[in-house]
């Protein structure tokens, strides 16, 4: 939390320094709302343009991203707006030494000016704000819980005391009973029955 705070104070601080910054003077007296965003692709001329086609339209881009990443806890939109800003100061640089020969630095108040210096400066700590920055962590919920083992609900019954493997249902139908036979005895012996020594049959 301290973190997500600390980052983004840097970071508006960062996007307010980079939209302020073509409100001062970048070169030789000349503000940096007075270069157009096409010239840093295609050379620096001595035109002027409206606010909205200069170089401050990039910077309130990068500004626009830093406010959406601190309000989503976004690191990555916060460093897009740092390197925006980055980019379009380095790129201003060397479009800007091409068409002088070289950059300086003069006490006089011609060459590089405050304005650059801020400019860079609210791009770097745009990023160092993204890198405090903690992010969003994700929200606990049920995926985040470890599983439960299986039983674990019921301990009176874990663990199962049924060895593993199929099985065998055993049926609940009564058995059917022997049928009673109710004819003579077989194994009953009668003397006056079958034949005599002779075999013929007794009477």
């Amino acid at each position: 939390m301290i973190r997500n705070v600390l980052g983004s104070v840097l970071a508006l601080a960062g996007a307010a320094a980079a939209v302020l910054s073509p409100f001062r003077d970048w070169y030789d007296g000349r503000l940096g709302r007075h270069y157009r965003i096409e010239e840093l692709f295609t050379g620096i001329t001595a035109g002027r343009p409206g606010p909205l086609g200069s170089i401050l339209l990039a910077f309130l881009f990068a500004a626009l991203l830093t406010v959406v990443g601190v309000v989503l806890r976004s690191r990555l939109l916060v460093a897009a707006a740092g390197v925006v800003v980055l980019g379009f100061t380095v790129l201003w640089m060397v479009r800007q030494g091409q068409a002088l020969g070289s950059l300086a630095v003069a006490g006089d108040g011609s060459g590089l000016r405050w304005g650059v210096a801020e400019a860079a400066a609210g791009g770097v700590l745009l990023l160092v704000g993204a890198a405090v920055m903690s992010g969003r962590r994700p929200a606990r919920g049920t995926h985040d819980q470890p599983y439960k083992a299986p039983g674990s609900e019921n301990p009176d019954t874990w663990p199962p005391t049924q060895e593993p493997g199929p099985s065998v249902q055993t049926s609940t139908l009564p058995e059917p009973e022997p049928e009673l036979y109710t004819g003579p005895d077989p194994a009953a012996h009668h003397p006056d029955e079958g034949p005599d020594a002779d075999g013929r049959p007794r009477r």
